[in-house]
């Protein structure tokens, strides 16, 4: 049996157990989705957001990307936002980085890795800003660890800073924003920041004629 062949396999075992567990569990999730988070996480294959928080399917809207960023530019970050935002009415947006990330410790080295140089340069504009807290750290994994939270608090910052989340501050007083970081080693999410809808940043950022 080929690899790929027992995935097929697994989920009709998994679809047969949920319909004995629930049998209208699949009529309701056809009918509609209704998720009350947003998560914005790493694309490690480590960190599956439904199964690291206990959830069912519907429950959480998901996008990932190397290193859970938020890049002004992502067209496919941003298309997600708004419709979780405007259409699906979510009331938190999670960003959800890890410890032992690749993308993070790539990002603090000089490394040639071709194009993902270019998404990597959001991470190495973190630690540039905040290199003698990095570097004040004794070992490599301390070092990669506070990396790995200063990105999430940047991330998070960066959602502030977008006109959607602006807008829906302005007229619906949600999503709240929260930065959280999961221990590959653990398991345990640990709470890193939050911003409550309609927090107040730099002026810049904030459009009046929304």
């Amino acid at each position: 049996m080929q690899s790929y062949e027992k995935l097929l396999l697994e989920n009709k075992a998994w679809a047969k157990e949920q319909n004995q567990i629930d049998p209208d569990f699949f009529k309701r999730l056809a009918a509609q989705q209704a998720p009350e988070f947003l998560w914005i996480g790493c694309s490690d294959s480590r960190v599956p957001a439904d199964k690291i928080t206990g959830t069912d399917p519907g429950e959480i809207f998901v996008h990932r990307n190397i290193a859970n960023l938020v890049v002004n530019t992502d067209i496919n970050l941003l298309s997600v936002l708004q419709y979780a935002v405007e259409v699906l009415k979510v009331r938190h947006v999670i960003v959800c980085g890890h410890y032992g990330c690749g993308g993070v410790k790539a990002a603090m080295g000089n490394h040639h890795f071709g194009i993902i140089n270019h998404w990597l340069k959001e991470i190495k504009d973190v630690y540039r800003f905040h290199r003698a807290e990095v570097d004040a750290l004794a070992t490599e994994e301390q070092r990669a660890d506070l990396l790995v939270e200063l990105n999430v608090r940047e991330q998070v910052f960066n959602l502030a800073k977008t006109s959607i989340i602006q807008k829906a501050w302005k007229e619906d007083n949600l999503p709240h924003l929260h930065g959280w970081a999961y221990g590959l080693k653990d398991g345990i999410i640990k709470p890193v920041c939050e911003m409550a809808a309609r927090s107040r940043i730099d002026h810049l950022y904030e459009y009046d004629n929304l």
